[in-house]
């Protein structure tokens, strides 16, 4: 080979573009080759990729390669989910429009994941806010209503008063807009919904089949569905009417010091009707946040209406409040609070001085001993009256028994899992596909008029949706009677269009969202990899939206992804400042780092050197992968996102590291170099590691352990330079040449053309295993005289115990040991080790 240095400016453009030309990537559905399908979540497009989607798809791609050396049919597409708040957002700040701010970012985009030489199949790229794709979104969830899958309802939303629009929980802040700041006021407006709670029990009892599934994320999403087993029953009031609450624990029933509504109950309408403080207290609750965190952390606030609850069983006086931290969405809206077992209860009561009694206790512990926080734990009953010395789960039983009996309340199994509230009131978005006529209601829009198009010709100079605004776009006539109607205005959830992406990725018709005998071809994925965030929420509504399309009769598989890797962030320490008593962060590029410290560039001043933490805009801990790949090529960055930490941990990024791996590209490079064709002999050692070596690394990377893989193939690396020249030496160069192709890929075919391999190695085949080198045929075993290690012997594997004796007797390092001392006791343990006693 040339003696000339690796020079990846030049090597990675090269190939990247032969690969193009070659079209290696690009799927067909029609190969008679198994199928893999390897998907990494598809980026919004925000202007830039991350190191951290460098590390996400840099996994995706080595699977996908390997899968392909392997003799697969790989589908390994991109595309963009490109909806969403932050172009609108762009839109109202910079004066631009959405879809050109996206545009142009997905531009950028996609030039740099080019520069990083991921396989992808661009010939299926699509971003979700093509009218190609989310016309054919429009198409199903027309198809959803038909099943009877879609409603429309009244609800209660947060509605930021500035911005003119609804606010997910997630975006209020301390009861105010995230970015107006404004108040927020609970507004009921009529929304679409999707019926996910059809395919609760079905959602939930599909995840024991998700083997290939992390167990955290399996656990959160059956806390998200959260399936219990209570008691449903009411409370008779003092006023005559009565209050109808659930529990998951009705065993503690005697426990129970109070009764708590939320703010838009009934009966706290009612009492705000006559009681100006009730009314004022109820508009301070609905100011507040919503989300279960906040709910949570917030403080317990209540308003005592005077009336009273009676006790079911004991018939006892119970004071009913307005409470700040019961929702109407959520239950009856109503609850009954027992404070000595929940903590939530514990704080009001402490604040209320209502009484705290322990209902539920270890056995043997004391009954009566006052609680300075709530007891959740298992135990038996006290202070429970016929419940005294049950189990928990017998008393539950009990008293669901007694309330059946006297017609109080009833077992019920109910759900923590709401339907999906798909409305957003804003422009970038699916246009909902629905008209609204005044004679005929609310009507599906004709599918032969689908895709309905967002108008370009909008802007944001006013707070709230553009399209309710709009002059003409909304006018048109009913497809019913052909009167005087108007389009739907709000536009779908962006996570609509992330429920469905990978069903387009397979199959790619004009006329229809997709071919479900294509589709079958392909799904479900074989490998999804992405971060643990999207664990619950996308991950639960692509599950439901293909449930909800095999419910439909239009696929015939209910679960869209067999395996799910989430992996681990890449984290980097921060640089900071104060400033006019604020904290101003600085990049890494614009620090000059000297061992524990570190100086601002442009001034020579000292920052501080903050905790190592997930990479953030906010914190500016971002390192930018087209600076890496400038200084030190794609294949460098690519083994440092595979190496030292296991995938599915977090990875923090040193400048040490990636120098580190830049070194090993051309230490790889010079062992390429020296391989010679005329080379003859044998190494047996050396044959055998390099076969070990193939099976291991294909394990590994079928596991996704790619840490283990990059230390196997330095290893390898290493055994190989220390060997002399010969035909195995040269066999295992080309090994670790095929071994490290997906990881190195620009690296691999530029060593594989010098050594005259035929085609691209992107299309070579994974090196076959010799079995029979796979077996160790020798071993090392020691030999011990007086406790201690006097010599070691490479010995057939399976040495009789009488030839391993004589052997050890014989070494002349053991001899000199023994110095003429007579052998008592020869201890032979087979392959391992002779114990020489005197």
């Amino acid at each position: 080979m040339t003696e000339k240095r690796f020079d990846p400016s030049v090597a990675d453009g090269r190939w990247q573009r032969a690969w193009d030309e070659a079209r290696c990537f690009e799927a067909d559905s029609n190969s008679d080759k198994p199928k893999s399908y390897v998907l990494e979540m598809f980026p919004y497009p925000s202007g830039r990729i991350h190191i951290g989607h460098v590390r996400n798809y840099t996994m995706g791609d080595v699977l996908a390669r390997y899968k392909k050396m392997r003799g697969h049919e790989v589908l390994h597409p991109m595309g963009w989910d490109a909806f969403g708040m932050p172009a609108e957002n762009a839109a109202m700040e910079k004066g631009v429009h959405p879809g050109g701010w996206t545009r142009d970012n997905i531009a950028n985009m996609k030039a740099q994941l080019k520069r990083i030489g991921f396989a992808l199949d661009w010939n299926r790229e699509f971003a979700t806010c093509d009218p190609e794709y989310y016309g054919h979104e429009q198409a199903l969830f027309i198809d959803m209503f038909n099943a009877g899958l879609v409603y429309r309802k009244e609800s209660e939303v947060n509605w930021d008063p500035v911005d003119n629009t609804v606010l997910a929980n997630e975006q209020v802040i301390d009861g105010k807009g995230w970015r107006s700041g404004a108040e927020v006021e609970k507004r009921k407006l009529n929304q679409w919904f999707l019926k996910i709670t059809d395919f609760a029990d079905d959602l939930l009892d599909g995840l024991g089949e998700l083997k290939d599934w992390p167990d955290k994320v399996r656990l959160m999403q059956e806390n998200w569905i959260g399936k219990s087993q209570g008691l449903q029953f009411k409370f008779d009031l003092s006023d005559g009417q009565e209050v109808e609450v659930y529990s998951t624990r009705p065993d503690t029933i005697f426990g129970a010091s109070f009764v708590a509504v939320a703010a838009d109950h009934p009966i706290a309408q009612g009492v705000a009707e006559s009681n100006s403080d009730a009314q004022a207290f109820i508009e301070k609750c609905k100011a507040g946040g919503t989300t279960a965190a906040e709910l949570e952390t917030a403080e317990k606030l209540g308003f005592d209406t005077g009336i009273k609850a009676i006790h079911p069983i004991t018939g006892g006086d119970l004071p009913v409040y307005i409470a700040n931290f019961v929702l109407m969405d959520y239950g009856t809206g109503a609850v009954m609070g027992v404070p000595g077992h929940d903590q939530r209860d514990f704080e009001f009561s402490t604040k209320y001085g209502l009484p705290i009694l322990r209902v539920v206790a270890p056995e043997g512990a004391d009954a009566d001993a006052p609680l300075s926080e709530a007891e959740s734990g298992d135990g038996v009953l006290v202070n429970s009256d016929f419940l005294n010395g049950m189990s928990v789960d017998d008393a539950k039983a009990a008293i669901i028994t007694r309330a059946e009996a006297g017609k109080w309340g009833e077992g019920q199994t109910v759900w923590r899992l709401r339907d999906w509230g798909v409305s957003r009131q804003r422009y970038w978005g699916t246009p909902i596909p629905f008209i609204h006529c005044d004679a005929c209601g609310v009507v599906p829009a004709p599918k032969e008029s689908l895709p309905i198009e967002l108008p370009e010709d909008i802007d944001f100079k006013e707070p709230g949706n553009p399209l309710g605004r709009h002059p003409t776009w909304k006018h048109v006539d009913c497809p019913k009677c052909g009167g005087k109607a108007e389009r739907e205005t709000d536009t779908l959830d962006t996570f609509t269009n992330s429920s469905w992406y990978f069903l387009r990725f397979a199959s790619q018709p004009v006329d229809r969202p997709f071919d479900a005998e294509e589709v079958a071809k392909w799904l479900p994925v074989e490998q999804y990899i992405g971060g643990i965030e999207h664990a619950i929420l996308h991950l639960l509504y692509a599950r439901f939206w293909t449930r909800a399309l095999k419910h439909m009769g239009q696929i015939d598989f209910g679960e869209p992804f067999a395996s799910l890797f989430t992996q681990g962030m890449v984290t980097h320490e921060t640089y900071s400042r104060q400033d006019s008593g604020r904290e101003v962060y600085f990049t890494p590029s614009e620090v000059e780092r000297g061992g524990e410290s570190a100086v601002l560039k442009s001034d020579g001043n000292p920052v501080d050197i903050g905790r190592v933490i997930k990479m953030s805009k906010s914190k500016k801990n971002v390192v930018d992968p087209d600076d890496i790949i400038e200084t030190y090529g794609a294949d460098a960055v690519r083994w440092f996102m595979l190496s030292d930490s296991p995938p599915e941990r977090d990875l923090p990024w040193s400048e040490a590291g990636i120098e580190g791996c830049s070194r090993f590209v051309h230490r790889l490079w010079r062992l390429f170099g020296q391989f010679d064709a005329g080379a003859s002999g044998e190494d047996k050692a050396l044959a055998r590691k390099t076969h070990q070596t193939i099976a291991a690394v294909a394990d590994d990377i079928e596991a996704l352990s790619f840490n283990k893989a990059v230390a196997r193939l330095y290893e390898l690396t290493g055994a190989t330079e220390k060997a002399g020249p010969s035909a195995t030496r040269n066999e295992a160069i080309r090994t670790i040449l095929l071994l490290a192709s997906p990881m190195m890929p620009h690296l691999a075919e530029e060593a594989w053309e010098q050594m005259g391999g035929e085609g691209l190695i992107a299309e070579a085949e994974w090196p076959e295993v010799d079995e029979a080198l796979l077996v160790d045929d020798e071993v090392t075993i020691a030999i011990q005289h007086k406790g201690k290690l006097r010599d070691t012997l490479t010995v057939a594997k399976g040495l009789p115990k009488e030839q391993m004796e004589a052997l050890a007797l014989a070494s002349e390092k053991v001899q000199r040991s023994l110095d003429g001392a007579e052998v008592r006791k020869v201890i032979v343990v087979p392959d391992r080790l002779v114990n020489i006693v005197t």
